[in-house]
């Protein structure tokens, strides 16, 4: 399995519409700049969401998207697969000709990897849209907790080098009192 920017977007960008709509309509253009998304690639992307009966559009003044069915009903793999993502690691393990042996390493490989994809499929049908959300408080924690850890040490730095600024200044000083006292010593 290779995971894009197709489905990795894809992925934010319903979970950015499931925590914003509320029920009402979401305008791409502000999950565009929430995520940090092209627009254009936003659209394209929805499309295929749409076909895939994942969100349903909504025309007219206050339009946008909205889910076509509930949080707890739509699972990364349904989002994953709208947007036309490969989840099966499998699914080119027959390879060619050349690669069909049948030796005893093809098929433990073989096996091995198509027992990986049911492992994967079965984590990303298990999932929901539902699930991501509710584990969002926690998440948020967690960058809240490192923004401020990271505005301290930026307060750290800045305090260090304030420090050693004064440091040099006070050293110039001190030089240039000692240069003087020299001279009047003299």
């Amino acid at each position: 399995m290779r995971l894009t920017s197709k489905g990795r977007y894809a992925v934010r960008a319903m979970l950015d519409l499931t925590t914003h709509s509320n029920g009402n309509p979401v305008r791409l253009q502000e999950i565009s700049e929430r995520q940090n998304i092209s627009l254009h690639y936003l659209e394209q992307l929805f499309r295929k969401l749409r076909n895939g009966q994942a969100v349903k559009s909504v025309r007219g003044p206050g339009g946008g998207y909205v889910l076509a069915r509930s949080m707890e009903e739509i699972t990364i793999k349904d989002v994953l697969e709208c947007v036309g993502e490969n989840i099966n690691p499998a699914k080119d393990i027959l390879g060619t000709e050349a690669e069909q042996a049948s030796t005893v390493e093809f098929h433990l490989s073989k096996n091995y990897f198509q027992n990986l994809g049911f492992i994967m499929s079965e984590y990303l049908t298990t999932t929901s849209l539902g699930d991501l959300v509710r584990k969002s408080g926690e998440v948020e924690s967690e960058v809240r907790g490192e923004e401020a850890s990271n505005e301290q040490a930026t307060q750290t730095v800045e305090a260090v080098t304030q420090n050693t600024s004064n440091e040099s200044a006070f050293s110039e000083y001190a030089s240039g009192i000692r240069s003087g006292l020299g001279e009047i010593n003299q």
